[in-house]
Protein backbone atom coordinates (compact mmCIF):
# COMPACT_ATOMS: atom_id res chain seq x y z
CA UNK A 1 0.00 0.00 0.00
CA UNK A 2 1.19 3.63 -1.35
CA UNK A 3 0.44 6.48 1.30
CA UNK A 4 0.66 10.14 0.32
CA UNK A 5 1.40 13.00 3.68
CA UNK A 6 -1.77 13.37 4.35
CA UNK A 7 -2.21 9.29 5.04
CA UNK A 8 -4.49 8.59 2.30
CA UNK A 9 -3.47 5.62 0.66
CA UNK A 10 -3.40 6.08 -3.01
CA UNK A 11 -3.59 3.67 -6.08
CA UNK A 12 -5.72 0.70 -7.10
CA UNK A 13 -6.85 -1.33 -4.25
CA UNK A 14 -9.27 -4.51 -4.08
CA UNK A 15 -11.26 -3.34 -1.52
CA UNK A 16 -14.54 -4.24 0.39
CA UNK A 17 -16.90 -1.62 1.10
CA UNK A 18 -16.72 -1.18 4.38
CA UNK A 19 -12.89 -1.00 4.79
CA UNK A 20 -13.41 1.56 1.26
CA UNK A 21 -15.50 3.96 3.73
CA UNK A 22 -12.96 3.96 6.19
CA UNK A 23 -10.72 5.25 3.93
CA UNK A 24 -12.93 7.59 2.59
CA UNK A 25 -13.71 8.88 5.88
CA UNK A 26 -9.74 9.20 6.27
CA UNK A 27 -9.30 10.77 3.07
CA UNK A 28 -11.82 13.47 3.94
CA UNK A 29 -10.02 14.12 6.72
CA UNK A 30 -11.54 11.75 9.36
CA UNK A 31 -9.58 12.07 12.74
CA UNK A 32 -11.80 10.19 15.33
CA UNK A 33 -14.10 7.65 15.95
CA UNK A 34 -16.17 6.16 18.50
CA UNK A 35 -18.36 2.97 18.17
CA UNK A 36 -19.57 -0.06 19.40
CA UNK A 37 -19.02 -3.50 17.65
CA UNK A 38 -22.29 -4.41 15.87
CA UNK A 39 -22.36 -6.63 12.24
CA UNK A 40 -21.98 -6.38 9.18
CA UNK A 41 -20.37 -3.07 10.04
CA UNK A 42 -17.27 -3.86 12.69
CA UNK A 43 -14.58 -3.54 9.10
CA UNK A 44 -15.06 -0.29 9.16
CA UNK A 45 -13.87 1.07 12.58
CA UNK A 46 -11.80 -1.82 12.58
CA UNK A 47 -9.36 -0.96 10.00
CA UNK A 48 -10.09 2.77 10.71
CA UNK A 49 -8.84 1.80 14.83
CA UNK A 50 -5.29 0.37 12.36
CA UNK A 51 -5.50 3.09 10.34
CA UNK A 52 -5.39 5.98 12.64
CA UNK A 53 -2.88 6.11 14.26
CA UNK A 54 -0.57 6.55 11.28
CA UNK A 55 -1.89 9.92 10.81
CA UNK A 56 -2.14 10.93 14.32
CA UNK A 57 -6.21 10.54 15.24
CA UNK A 58 -8.25 8.22 17.65
CA UNK A 59 -10.74 5.35 17.87
CA UNK A 60 -12.04 4.71 21.02
CA UNK A 61 -14.81 1.63 21.76
CA UNK A 62 -17.44 2.58 23.20
CA UNK A 63 -19.78 0.58 25.86
CA UNK A 64 -22.86 1.20 23.46
CA UNK A 65 -24.05 2.73 21.01
CA UNK A 66 -25.52 5.75 22.65
CA UNK A 67 -22.12 6.43 24.23
CA UNK A 68 -20.87 6.34 20.67
CA UNK A 69 -23.08 8.92 19.10
CA UNK A 70 -22.78 11.91 21.69
CA UNK A 71 -18.83 11.03 21.86
CA UNK A 72 -18.42 11.89 18.49
CA UNK A 73 -19.57 14.86 19.03
CA UNK A 74 -17.84 15.96 21.85
CA UNK A 75 -14.73 15.03 19.36
CA UNK A 76 -16.29 17.80 17.17
CA UNK A 77 -16.48 20.41 19.44
CA UNK A 78 -13.20 20.04 20.52
CA UNK A 79 -12.01 20.38 16.70
CA UNK A 80 -11.90 16.77 14.99
CA UNK A 81 -13.86 15.34 11.96
CA UNK A 82 -15.54 12.44 13.17
CA UNK A 83 -17.85 9.90 12.86
CA UNK A 84 -19.45 6.68 14.06
CA UNK A 85 -20.70 3.04 12.41
CA UNK A 86 -23.45 0.76 13.35
CA UNK A 87 -26.52 -0.89 12.12
CA UNK A 88 -30.27 -1.32 12.65
CA UNK A 89 -30.21 -2.02 16.47
CA UNK A 90 -27.77 0.56 17.29
CA UNK A 91 -29.41 3.01 14.59
CA UNK A 92 -32.32 2.90 16.96
CA UNK A 93 -30.20 3.98 19.63
CA UNK A 94 -28.35 6.23 17.95
CA UNK A 95 -31.61 8.53 17.06
CA UNK A 96 -32.24 10.32 20.23
CA UNK A 97 -28.06 12.09 19.41
CA UNK A 98 -29.25 12.16 15.75
CA UNK A 99 -31.73 14.83 16.92
CA UNK A 100 -29.16 16.27 19.22
CA UNK A 101 -26.41 16.78 16.25
CA UNK A 102 -29.33 18.86 14.09
CA UNK A 103 -30.50 21.29 16.90
CA UNK A 104 -27.03 21.67 17.70
CA UNK A 105 -25.92 21.66 14.02
CA UNK A 106 -22.61 19.13 14.79
CA UNK A 107 -21.07 18.21 11.53
CA UNK A 108 -20.67 14.66 11.70
CA UNK A 109 -21.50 11.31 9.70
CA UNK A 110 -23.27 8.14 10.57
CA UNK A 111 -22.68 5.14 8.68
CA UNK A 112 -25.34 2.65 8.94
CA UNK A 113 -24.47 -1.18 7.40
CA UNK A 114 -27.96 -2.23 7.02
CA UNK A 115 -29.56 -5.77 8.09
CA UNK A 116 -32.29 -7.74 8.18
CA UNK A 117 -34.83 -6.41 11.10
CA UNK A 118 -36.46 -5.35 12.91
CA UNK A 119 -34.91 -6.20 16.32
CA UNK A 120 -31.97 -8.40 16.10
CA UNK A 121 -32.93 -9.62 12.91
CA UNK A 122 -30.97 -11.14 10.51
CA UNK A 123 -27.66 -9.80 12.05
CA UNK A 124 -25.49 -10.86 8.73
CA UNK A 125 -27.20 -10.48 5.55
CA UNK A 126 -28.64 -7.71 3.88
CA UNK A 127 -31.83 -5.59 3.71
CA UNK A 128 -33.05 -1.91 3.21
CA UNK A 129 -35.39 -1.30 6.22
CA UNK A 130 -33.30 1.69 7.80
CA UNK A 131 -34.08 3.86 5.13
CA UNK A 132 -37.34 6.08 6.58
CA UNK A 133 -35.82 5.67 9.79
CA UNK A 134 -32.53 7.56 8.79
CA UNK A 135 -35.69 10.70 7.70
CA UNK A 136 -37.72 10.47 10.61
CA UNK A 137 -36.38 8.38 13.45
CA UNK A 138 -35.64 11.02 15.64
CA UNK A 139 -38.62 13.69 17.09
CA UNK A 140 -39.40 17.09 15.92
CA UNK A 141 -38.79 18.96 12.66
CA UNK A 142 -35.40 18.43 10.63
CA UNK A 143 -33.74 17.86 7.56
CA UNK A 144 -31.27 15.18 6.66
CA UNK A 145 -28.62 14.04 4.35
CA UNK A 146 -28.39 10.50 3.33
CA UNK A 147 -26.00 8.64 0.51
CA UNK A 148 -26.93 5.59 -0.63
CA UNK A 149 -23.64 3.95 -2.35
CA UNK A 150 -23.91 0.69 -4.61
CA UNK A 151 -20.16 -0.40 -4.55
CA UNK A 152 -16.72 -0.15 -2.76
CA UNK A 153 -15.74 2.85 -5.12
CA UNK A 154 -19.31 4.46 -4.08
CA UNK A 155 -18.34 3.87 -0.56
CA UNK A 156 -15.37 5.90 -0.86
CA UNK A 157 -16.37 8.60 -2.97
CA UNK A 158 -19.69 8.86 -1.05
CA UNK A 159 -18.23 8.92 2.49
CA UNK A 160 -16.20 11.55 1.36
CA UNK A 161 -19.14 13.80 0.03
CA UNK A 162 -21.05 13.12 3.18
CA UNK A 163 -18.48 14.58 5.10
CA UNK A 164 -18.27 17.61 2.67
CA UNK A 165 -22.33 18.00 3.37
CA UNK A 166 -21.60 17.66 7.23
CA UNK A 167 -19.15 20.80 7.11
CA UNK A 168 -20.78 22.96 4.33
CA UNK A 169 -24.78 22.71 5.89
CA UNK A 170 -23.59 22.15 9.50
CA UNK A 171 -25.64 18.72 9.48
CA UNK A 172 -25.70 15.06 10.40
CA UNK A 173 -25.01 13.42 7.06
CA UNK A 174 -25.82 9.48 6.63
CA UNK A 175 -24.23 7.03 4.62
CA UNK A 176 -26.52 4.20 4.27
CA UNK A 177 -24.75 1.05 2.87
CA UNK A 178 -26.28 -2.27 2.44
CA UNK A 179 -24.83 -5.68 4.14
CA UNK A 180 -23.55 -6.51 0.60
CA UNK A 181 -22.14 -3.72 -0.79
CA UNK A 182 -20.44 -3.45 2.50
CA UNK A 183 -18.94 -6.75 2.17
CA UNK A 184 -18.84 -7.31 -2.08
CA UNK A 185 -14.57 -6.97 -2.68
CA UNK A 186 -14.23 -4.76 -5.51
CA UNK A 187 -11.58 -2.31 -7.46
CA UNK A 188 -11.68 0.95 -5.65
CA UNK A 189 -9.43 3.45 -7.63
CA UNK A 190 -7.86 5.91 -4.52
CA UNK A 191 -6.58 9.85 -6.19
CA UNK A 192 -3.76 11.37 -4.17
CA UNK A 193 -4.75 13.95 -1.56
CA UNK A 194 -4.65 17.44 -3.63
CA UNK A 195 -6.89 15.49 -6.24
CA UNK A 196 -9.45 14.86 -3.49
CA UNK A 197 -11.97 17.91 -2.74
CA UNK A 198 -12.53 18.24 0.95
CA UNK A 199 -14.78 20.81 2.17
CA UNK A 200 -12.74 21.87 5.66
CA UNK A 201 -13.80 23.07 9.20
CA UNK A 202 -15.62 26.63 8.85
CA UNK A 203 -13.98 27.86 11.79
CA UNK A 204 -15.07 31.75 12.79
CA UNK A 205 -12.08 34.33 12.70
CA UNK A 206 -14.49 37.05 14.34
CA UNK A 207 -13.70 39.14 17.45
CA UNK A 208 -14.87 36.56 20.31
CA UNK A 209 -17.01 39.44 22.06
CA UNK A 210 -18.58 39.35 19.07
CA UNK A 211 -19.24 36.21 17.87
CA UNK A 212 -22.74 34.66 17.57
CA UNK A 213 -22.62 30.83 18.11
CA UNK A 214 -25.40 30.50 15.61
CA UNK A 215 -25.61 33.41 13.45
CA UNK A 216 -26.03 31.69 9.77
CA UNK A 217 -23.96 32.36 6.67
CA UNK A 218 -24.92 32.55 3.15
CA UNK A 219 -25.54 28.65 3.28
CA UNK A 220 -27.74 29.32 6.29
CA UNK A 221 -25.01 27.34 8.44
CA UNK A 222 -23.48 28.93 11.45
CA UNK A 223 -19.60 29.32 11.20
CA UNK A 224 -17.84 27.11 14.66
CA UNK A 225 -16.38 28.48 16.96
CA UNK A 226 -12.46 27.33 17.79
CA UNK A 227 -12.57 25.79 21.46
CA UNK A 228 -9.17 26.97 23.29
CA UNK A 229 -9.12 30.31 21.39
CA UNK A 230 -11.15 32.40 23.71
CA UNK A 231 -14.98 32.00 22.60
CA UNK A 232 -17.72 31.37 25.15
CA UNK A 233 -19.98 29.27 23.74
CA UNK A 234 -23.20 27.68 25.09
CA UNK A 235 -24.19 24.34 23.32
CA UNK A 236 -27.81 23.14 24.47
CA UNK A 237 -30.26 20.84 22.77
CA UNK A 238 -32.82 23.31 23.90
CA UNK A 239 -34.15 25.79 21.12
CA UNK A 240 -31.97 28.64 21.46
CA UNK A 241 -31.35 32.15 19.87
CA UNK A 242 -28.20 33.17 17.71
CA UNK A 243 -26.15 33.06 20.86
CA UNK A 244 -26.74 29.14 21.37
CA UNK A 245 -28.75 30.61 24.76
CA UNK A 246 -31.67 28.40 25.62
CA UNK A 247 -34.88 30.95 24.64
CA UNK A 248 -37.96 28.34 24.33
CA UNK A 249 -40.87 30.95 22.74
CA UNK A 250 -43.10 29.86 19.99
CA UNK A 251 -41.43 32.93 17.87
CA UNK A 252 -37.90 31.26 18.87
CA UNK A 253 -38.63 27.90 17.86
CA UNK A 254 -40.69 28.67 14.33
CA UNK A 255 -37.32 30.97 13.22
CA UNK A 256 -34.95 28.27 14.20
CA UNK A 257 -36.47 25.03 13.10
CA UNK A 258 -37.21 26.95 9.77
CA UNK A 259 -33.93 27.83 9.48
CA UNK A 260 -32.61 24.08 9.94
CA UNK A 261 -34.66 23.44 7.38
CA UNK A 262 -34.17 25.51 4.71
CA UNK A 263 -30.53 25.18 5.23
CA UNK A 264 -30.72 22.21 3.13
CA UNK A 265 -34.31 23.16 1.01
CA UNK A 266 -32.77 25.84 -0.44
CA UNK A 267 -29.95 23.58 -1.61
CA UNK A 268 -31.39 20.39 -2.95
CA UNK A 269 -30.06 21.22 -6.49
CA UNK A 270 -26.66 20.84 -4.74
CA UNK A 271 -26.86 18.19 -2.92
CA UNK A 272 -29.24 15.55 -4.89
CA UNK A 273 -27.65 13.37 -6.76
CA UNK A 274 -28.61 10.76 -9.03
CA UNK A 275 -27.77 8.53 -12.05
CA UNK A 276 -30.24 8.08 -14.89
CA UNK A 277 -29.82 6.23 -18.05
CA UNK A 278 -32.45 5.85 -21.26
CA UNK A 279 -35.14 7.37 -19.67
CA UNK A 280 -35.76 9.74 -22.74
CA UNK A 281 -38.13 7.63 -24.75
CA UNK A 282 -38.89 5.01 -21.88
CA UNK A 283 -42.17 3.56 -21.11
CA UNK A 284 -40.95 2.10 -17.72
CA UNK A 285 -38.21 3.63 -15.47
CA UNK A 286 -36.83 1.14 -12.57
CA UNK A 287 -35.81 3.52 -9.72
CA UNK A 288 -33.58 1.62 -7.24
CA UNK A 289 -30.98 2.58 -4.54
CA UNK A 290 -28.10 0.59 -3.44
CA UNK A 291 -27.25 -3.47 -4.17
CA UNK A 292 -30.95 -3.29 -5.43
CA UNK A 293 -29.68 -1.15 -8.41
CA UNK A 294 -27.45 -3.99 -9.52
CA UNK A 295 -29.85 -6.24 -9.43
CA UNK A 296 -32.17 -3.86 -11.13
CA UNK A 297 -29.65 -3.29 -14.03
CA UNK A 298 -29.46 -7.50 -14.69
CA UNK A 299 -33.43 -6.56 -14.70
CA UNK A 300 -33.13 -3.76 -17.51
CA UNK A 301 -30.88 -5.77 -19.44
CA UNK A 302 -33.22 -8.66 -19.85
CA UNK A 303 -36.40 -6.33 -20.41
CA UNK A 304 -34.18 -4.42 -23.00
CA UNK A 305 -33.82 -7.72 -24.91
CA UNK A 306 -36.88 -8.31 -25.15
CA UNK A 307 -37.51 -4.82 -26.91
CA UNK A 308 -39.15 -2.93 -24.22
CA UNK A 309 -38.41 0.24 -23.46
CA UNK A 310 -36.94 0.64 -20.12
CA UNK A 311 -34.96 3.26 -18.20
CA UNK A 312 -32.48 3.44 -15.12
CA UNK A 313 -32.61 5.97 -12.24
CA UNK A 314 -30.55 5.05 -9.40
CA UNK A 315 -30.90 6.91 -6.08
CA UNK A 316 -28.03 8.22 -4.78
CA UNK A 317 -29.09 11.32 -2.19
CA UNK A 318 -31.89 9.50 -0.85
CA UNK A 319 -32.54 12.47 1.52
CA UNK A 320 -33.29 15.03 0.39
CA UNK A 321 -35.20 13.29 -1.64
CA UNK A 322 -35.20 14.00 -5.45
CA UNK A 323 -38.50 14.73 -6.08
CA UNK A 324 -38.39 17.20 -8.91
CA UNK A 325 -36.66 14.39 -11.01
CA UNK A 326 -39.35 12.00 -10.61
CA UNK A 327 -41.99 14.00 -10.94
CA UNK A 328 -40.50 14.77 -14.28
CA UNK A 329 -39.79 11.07 -15.38
CA UNK A 330 -43.79 10.21 -14.23
CA UNK A 331 -44.81 12.55 -16.31
CA UNK A 332 -43.22 11.02 -19.44
CA UNK A 333 -43.90 7.28 -18.70
CA UNK A 334 -46.40 4.30 -18.07
CA UNK A 335 -45.36 3.24 -15.08
CA UNK A 336 -42.27 3.30 -12.30
CA UNK A 337 -40.91 0.23 -11.42
CA UNK A 338 -39.53 0.32 -7.56
CA UNK A 339 -37.63 -2.68 -6.33
CA UNK A 340 -36.36 -2.68 -2.77
CA UNK A 341 -34.68 -5.06 -0.21
CA UNK A 342 -38.06 -4.01 2.48
CA UNK A 343 -41.70 -3.76 2.33
CA UNK A 344 -41.93 -0.62 0.88
CA UNK A 345 -40.35 2.29 2.28
CA UNK A 346 -38.90 4.89 -0.73
CA UNK A 347 -41.79 3.84 -2.64
CA UNK A 348 -44.03 5.91 -0.85
CA UNK A 349 -41.70 9.00 -1.45
CA UNK A 350 -42.08 8.07 -5.33
CA UNK A 351 -45.78 7.81 -5.48
CA UNK A 352 -46.01 11.31 -3.42
CA UNK A 353 -43.54 12.55 -6.20
CA UNK A 354 -45.45 10.79 -8.67
CA UNK A 355 -48.81 12.49 -7.68
CA UNK A 356 -50.74 10.29 -9.93
CA UNK A 357 -49.27 10.85 -13.33
CA UNK A 358 -48.27 7.03 -13.23
CA UNK A 359 -48.60 3.58 -12.61
CA UNK A 360 -46.40 2.63 -9.93
CA UNK A 361 -45.08 -0.67 -8.52
CA UNK A 362 -43.60 -1.93 -5.58
CA UNK A 363 -41.02 -5.00 -6.19
CA UNK A 364 -41.14 -5.93 -2.25
CA UNK A 365 -38.49 -7.91 -0.78
CA UNK A 366 -38.01 -8.62 3.20
CA UNK A 367 -33.98 -9.27 3.28
CA UNK A 368 -32.10 -12.23 3.75
CA UNK A 369 -30.64 -12.07 -0.16
CA UNK A 370 -31.02 -9.99 -3.08
CA UNK A 371 -33.78 -9.98 -5.61
CA UNK A 372 -34.19 -12.16 -8.47
CA UNK A 373 -34.03 -10.19 -11.32
CA UNK A 374 -36.88 -12.28 -12.91
CA UNK A 375 -38.92 -10.66 -10.41
CA UNK A 376 -38.09 -7.24 -11.29
CA UNK A 377 -38.60 -7.89 -15.54
CA UNK A 378 -41.74 -9.67 -14.50
CA UNK A 379 -43.31 -6.14 -12.62
CA UNK A 380 -41.52 -4.20 -15.49
CA UNK A 381 -43.76 -6.55 -18.06
CA UNK A 382 -46.81 -6.17 -15.87
CA UNK A 383 -46.94 -2.24 -15.72
CA UNK A 384 -46.92 -2.22 -19.54
CA UNK A 385 -50.26 -4.57 -19.86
Amino acid sequence: MQADPAGVLTGSHFLDGDHACCEGALAAGARFSSGYPITPSTEVVERFAARVPTVGGTFIQMEDELAASITLQGAVWGGAKAFTVTSGPGFSLMMEHLGYAVMTETPCVFVNVQRGGPSTGLPTLPAQGDMMQARWGSHGDYEIIALCPNSPQECFDLTIKAFNYAEKYRVPALVMLDEVVGHMTEKVVIPTADQIEVEPRHFTTKDPNNFHLYAPDENGAPEMAHLGQGYSVHVTGLTHDERGYPNMTPQTQDSLMKRLKNKILDHVDDIVLYEEQDVEGAEVVVVSYGITSRVAQRAIDMAKDRGLKVGKFRIITAWPFPEKQIREIASKVKGIVVPELNLGQMVREVERAANGQCRTKLVPHAGGTVHRPEDILNAIVEVLR
